[in-house]
């Protein structure tokens, strides 16, 4: 490779998958889901972002940002991204903006290993061969026995933990945990998120409720702004329970103002949202710096590589609906092996390649 290969080209792209079902969540509910897609082309390679969120993603991407990418050294993926950040200053970096910067920067550190001719993990510094996941769905929607038919394949495919959503209806939840507890056996680990669905008391009650059915993670029992609500339910919940929150942070002020708050036992955090590879790695290094656990929201094959380089990570979330669309939309999509994702090895990048056939009857 030569020792400076130029971006020719940034494409973006955007697909919208209906649910296979409807969804909902303690606070929200949806029927579809929006992916857009960057393809970055330098030296015959193409390099693979993407992000979940509004078609605006896009426009931002080619109004603002697509200047500081094409045309500039396919391995100077820092200096890109560090440009981006300062561009979208005066718009507001967190939310839309940081989306757009994250698909972007996840398709310069797929390029660069390309280029290079190895795995991203490879690139980035392995530190472990395989990471655990956990199976996250059990949406409010779901009958009881929907809920159970789900959190029960994942348990007899060997993953060891699953996640159900909760506060929908918060009556119901207690009578709903019973139901997945009593699918899944004793040996799998249950986890609920309520997704900021619940008040500082009314989440301690169901704390406590829960604890009848083991339950080990308590996901926003409180809104992610409520850091204080956070720390009081999280000094609060019975021994073994863990608050966990991060997957709303854009960028690393968000997390280190989490981490600075005690609010969480473990800090998640999403690439996909977060700045990309670049954001997700910094996210990583401030919470072994305040000795709290790390973990990956949802994008699993995003998150498979990064999540084996990075220090201390826990596990990576296999949300139905993004495992769902990336096995639709590409080759080499990360798929559990005995609980665990497991970078290929024998692939450059992320592994990834996209089915345009495939996806193209869900382009907007």
């Amino acid at each position: 490779m030569k020792s400076r290969e130029v971006i020719k080209n940034l494409r973006t792209s955007i697909f919208t998958v209906p649910t296979d079902a409807p969804e909902a969540d303690g606070t929200f509910s949806w029927n579809k889901t929006t992916m857009v897609l960057v393809e970055l082309e330098a030296a015959n390679q193409m390099g693979i972002g993407y992000t979940y969120g509004d078609e605006s993603v896009a426009t931002l991407i080619h109004g603002t940002l697509r200047t500081l990418v094409e045309g500039h050294d396919a391995l100077a993926t820092t200096q890109i991204w560090s440009s981006m950040r300062r561009q979208v200053r005066n718009i507001g970096r967190p939310g839309i903006a940081s989306m757009a910067i994250s698909a972007i920067d996840t398709a310069l550190w797929d390029l660069k290993a390309k280029l290079l001719g190895v795995p991203l993990v490879v690139l980035l510094g392995k530190t472990r061969e395989r990471i655990p996941i956990y199976g996250s769905g059990g949406f409010t929607s779901y009958s009881v026995d929907r809920l159970q038919k789900q959190l029960a394949e994942w348990a007899r495919q060997g993953i060891r933990m699953v996640k159900m959503k909760i506060g929908s209806r918060p009556e119901d939840d207690a009578a709903r945990v019973r139901a997945a507890r009593e699918a899944i056996g004793k040996d799998v680990q249950l986890f609920v998120d309520a997704n900021g669905a619940y008040s500082r008391q009314q989440a301690l009650a169901m704390a406590e409720s829960f604890t009848a059915y083991d339950v080990r993670w308590f996901e926003e029992p409180v809104s992610s702004d409520d850091l204080d609500g956070l720390r009081f339910v999280r000094e609060r919940v019975p021994a073994g329970m863990e608050v966990a929150a991060g997957e709303y942070g854009y960028d690393e002020y968000y997390f280190r103002n989490m981490l600075s708050a005690g609010a969480v036992d473990v800090l998640q955090a999403d690439a996909t949202r977060c700045e990309g590879v670049s954001g997700f790695l910094q996210a990583s290094v401030l919470a072994e710096s305040f000795h709290t656990p790390f973990s990956a929201h949802t994008s699993p094959s995003i998150h498979c590589h990064p999540c084996c380089a990075a220090i201390e990570c826990r596990h990576i979330e296999y949300f139905h609906d993004h495992a769902r669309i990336e096995q639709m939309f590409f080759d080499g999509a990360a798929v559990p092996v005995h609980g665990d994702l497991v970078p290929d090895l024998s692939r450059p990048g992320m592994g990834l390649e996209f089915k345009k056939k495939d996806a193209q009857k869900y382009a907007a």
